[in-house]
């Protein structure tokens, strides 16, 4: 940097662009302002000057203040602020524009129909003489002239009772006649009657559960401050002491352990080695099942060979004695129950 004057600016496109922002927001709050004062100095004018309108209307400038960061940014929030309202005015006063013109358009209407209604009166009236038709009335007219007629003619304790009426009759959704009021209100009142029921209820489960938690929390403290729940002075001491005694007496035996394995010689075991043997052990207890039920079999006989034998040959005849019965049990059975056959001689 010994190069650049000392006096030189270093351009940095950071700083030109917030200057340029900055200059942007300065110039747009000065435009305001003097619209504001332009505006001020207008209304001044015409409030003192009224009967001299072509003589040209003074302005007000604004005033001098300092101009700093925090003066730019209150006023460009009082230039938002003041905008906004402006828009929110403008947006109401179009409302108002647009309900009057609606009111004026429906005056018009009725204003309309009412002279159209009293010229074809007039014009029926003139062309039939004595014998004229009734007269054409139009039922919105008719409704507005006895609204009108009523609240003429109705005392001030009167209009009160049928505003009071008509807001009853809106607020509790029915129509305006005794009956359907005095229905309305009977429900009404057998509603609050169960409410107030229902609150007395909520009340009392409010208040049991209110006396439960007090009886809860009383125990709680009970538990938390009774001596028969806490431990003795002496005895976290003694617990200490314990396991100390137990600690410094781990070393030993971890060392006895160590040389009864070295002297009893445990074969050193992996889980896939007894993984293996307990294959081979559940095995063995299938194959044992077996051979128990084939041996339970021959249960009763005895140990010699040659007694086992002739007992053998005693069962099978045994069998063989009572398989001859069965034969001949169903041989009698099969001739009880076929018919008889019965034969007859031919004649020629």
């Amino acid at each position: 940097m010994s190069h650049l004057a000392p006096q030189a600016a270093i351009f940095s496109p950071s700083i030109a662009r917030a200057a340029a922002s900055t200059a942007k927001d300065w110039a747009y709050v000065d435009a305001w302002l003097r619209r504001q004062y332009a505006h001020l100095g207008q209304e001044d004018a015409s409030h003192a000057h009224a009967h001299a309108q072509n003589r040209s209307k003074p302005t007000v400038s604004p005033p001098s203040f300092e101009r700093n960061p925090d003066t730019l940014d209150a006023l460009l929030a009082l230039i938002a602020a003041n905008e906004e309202a402006d828009e929110e005015r403008h947006r109401l006063a179009q409302l108002e524009s647009a309900a009057l013109d609606e009111v004026r358009a429906a005056e018009a209407d009725k204003e309309s129909r009412r002279r159209t209604t009293s010229s074809s009166n007039n014009n029926t009236s003139k062309n039939n003489g004595a014998d004229a038709a009734p007269m054409m009335i139009h039922g919105d007219l008719l409704a507005e002239d006895l609204l009108q007629a009523l609240d003429a003619g109705l005392s001030k304790d009167g209009l009160a009772a049928l505003d009071a009426l008509a807001d009853v009759s809106l607020t509790l959704n029915t129509c305006a006649d005794p009956a359907s009021l005095s229905h309305r209100f009977v429900t009404l009142q057998g509603s609050a009657h169960e409410t107030s029921h229902l609150l007395h209820r909520v009340h009392l489960l409010q208040s049991y559960l209110d006396d439960e938690s007090a009886r809860l929390h009383l125990f709680l403290e009970e538990l938390r401050q009774g001596r028969q729940y806490q431990l003795p002075a002496d005895s976290s001491a003694e617990l200490q002491r314990t396991t100390k005694s137990m600690a410094a007496k781990l070393p030993a035996l971890r060392r006895q352990v160590e040389a009864l394995e070295r002297k009893v010689g445990i074969p050193d075991l992996t889980v896939e080695e007894v993984r293996l043997d307990e294959d081979v052990y559940l095995d063995l207890l299938a194959k044992k099942k077996d051979l128990d039920a084939r041996v339970k079999a021959f249960a009763g006989l005895p140990p010699d060979v040659e007694a086992a034998r002739a007992e053998l040959e005693g069962l099978r005849a045994q069998l063989r004695e009572a398989t001859g019965r069965r034969d001949a049990n169903f041989e009698m059975l099969v001739e009880r129950e076929s018919p008889v056959k019965v034969r007859t001689s031919r004649r020629y």
